[in-house]
């Protein structure tokens, strides 16, 4: 059985403006398109600073894996990538840490244990 995602969507105030996604259910092939359309929409209102928030993932898909990696493109421009971060991970439960873990995926956004401690890191 399958848990569809949600998101929530929360405006935060660090060191820089942060869109904040809570996502909940499954990261699959079923919430790809959801999670893509809503990064779209909120970069269109002009978000550049974007943290996901994994504590409620129940399950991460390679297919969601290829989503978060179109989501830090729509976010983070070609010439930046080596330079600033715009789209970070955070609370992400174990299971969903090892599999960002084994395949790479925390070499490009990193992922901080409490959701204030991601917050903390972002910077111009």
């Amino acid at each position: 059985m399958t848990g569809s995602l949600r998101i929530i969507k929360e405006q935060v105030q660090g060191n820089v403006h942060i869109t904040v996604f809570h996502l909940r259910g499954w990261l699959d092939m079923q919430g790809e398109e959801l999670l893509l359309a809503t990064a779209r929409d909120s970069y269109e209102e002009g978000s550049r600073y974007l943290l996901l928030d994994l504590a409620e993932v129940i399950a991460l898909t390679s297919a969601g894996i290829r989503a978060m990696q179109k989501v830090y493109k729509i976010f983070t421009p070609a010439e930046e990538r080596s330079k600033l971060r715009r789209v970070k991970l955070c609370n992400a439960p174990q299971q969903i840490y090892n599999v960002l873990g084994i395949t790479g995926f925390l070499l490009t956004i990193e992922n901080y244990k409490s959701m204030q401690a991601a917050i903390d890191s972002f910077t111009e």
